[in-house]
């Protein structure tokens, strides 16, 4: 596919000149065939387009050899963060119309942030039955199809919800997969997202072993995958584009290892976006990376200036998504592009399913 040049961003950014940048220069055409609609039965067997930014040399590889590409002392960071079964049907109990929600965030035990479809039909005050004598009523509603619902009791304290409820898959997927677990990564632990960390989904017990066995440190974080994620950006000028808040926590012992390794000359790869927004949302005025937890909507598109890692794995992103702004950041644009247009000759399998990229 051919490319608008982008050598006048790497120039401008070079210049410190600010440089506005449109929708249009994050699009792309991507055949349909590409983007994977089921996991891979062996994790590790996807394939791994390893980049390097410095000489621009760009390597096909498996992602199991991605212990090659650590050392001793390297830090690698992953976000622990799983994946909430809060997505369901319930029943309109003034028609029976058939109500389709996805929690998207919780206030309290009984009150959470949701989507719903068609949330026209659903007014203020209105009562649904989601399973036995579970039932939700709406208490607010937007344009935006977001709504503030209402349980009777805790839904996540309810048999009956646990088993209809389960994880949202992206919209590009469609059919659900055959395994639920499929869609978690192997050390996903702390309940409150809604949609995976996928660079992780890759990863296996025994591949994880593996690296630590070399002498990586392996450090977490824990970034709630949030609305954002489901939201297109629907501006010309990137700038204008609003992002929603995530929940985030980096641990003080993440910090300090990030700080040292960088102290002593290693390297801190971070795996995957959600790891990226969590420490540059932690930077301080130093370029130290420290302890902290709260909302972050942090929204990383070139130029920008990293700080707290030093190479990157990620899937291959969505065209016009924040997601490929911060991969573009990251690698410079011209070289993005390359790797993107090889990716499609070469028949990698795109998006949350999908291969993966290693950016050194």
């Amino acid at each position: 596919m051919e490319r608008r040049a982008s050598s006048a961003s790497a120039f401008f950014d070079h210049m410190g000149v600010d440089l506005v940048m449109n929708m249009k220069d994050f699009d792309y055409e991507l055949p349909k065939e590409l983007i994977a609609q089921t996991p891979l039965e062996q994790r590790d067997l996807a394939r791994l387009m390893v980049v390097d930014r410095t000489t621009g040399r760009i390597e096909h590889k498996l992602f199991r050899d991605l212990p090659g590409y650590l050392c001793a002392s390297d830090i690698m960071v992953i976000n622990d963060t799983r994946v909430n079964e809060a997505s369901f049907n319930c029943q309109k109990d003034s028609t029976g119309g058939r109500i389709s929600v996805l929690l998207t965030g919780r206030r309290s035990p009984t009150v959470f942030e949701a989507l719903v479809k068609p949330l026209k039909r659903l007014h203020p005050g209105e009562t649904c039955t989601v399973a036995g004598d579970l039932k939700l009523r709406l208490l607010e509603r937007n344009e935006d199809g977001d709504a503030l619902l209402e349980f009777s009791r805790d839904p996540y304290a309810s048999p009956e919800f646990a088993s209809i409820a389960r994880v949202q898959i992206p919209p590009y997927i469609k059919q659900f997969p055959a395994d639920p677990g499929s869609y978690q990564t192997v050390y996903a632990r702390v309940s409150g997202s809604v949609a995976a960390p996928t660079a992780g989904l890759h990863f296996t017990p025994e591949l994880l072993t593996e690296i630590v066995s070399l002498g990586v440190d392996v450090r977490h974080v824990t970034l709630d995958v949030g609305l954002g994620t489901f939201q297109p950006v629907r501006v010309d000028r990137i700038e204008d584009h609003h992002m929603h808040t995530e929940r985030f926590t980096l641990p003080p012992d993440t910090a300090e290892a990030i700080n040292a390794a960088h102290a002593r000359g290693s390297a801190v790869m971070a795996i995957g976006t959600t790891v990226v927004r969590t420490i540059e949302s932690c930077v301080d005025q130093d370029g130290l990376i420290r302890a902290d937890s709260g909302d972050t909507g942090i929204f990383i598109y070139p130029p920008y200036v990293f700080h707290g890692f030093d190479h990157l794995v990620t899937n291959f992103h969505l065209p016009k998504s924040t997601l490929l702004m911060l991969v573009g950041a990251f690698m410079g644009m011209d070289l993005m592009w390359h790797a993107y247009d090889l990716a499609i000759r070469e028949r990698y399998r795109f998006f949350s399913f999908g291969d993966a990229m290693l950016i050194l």
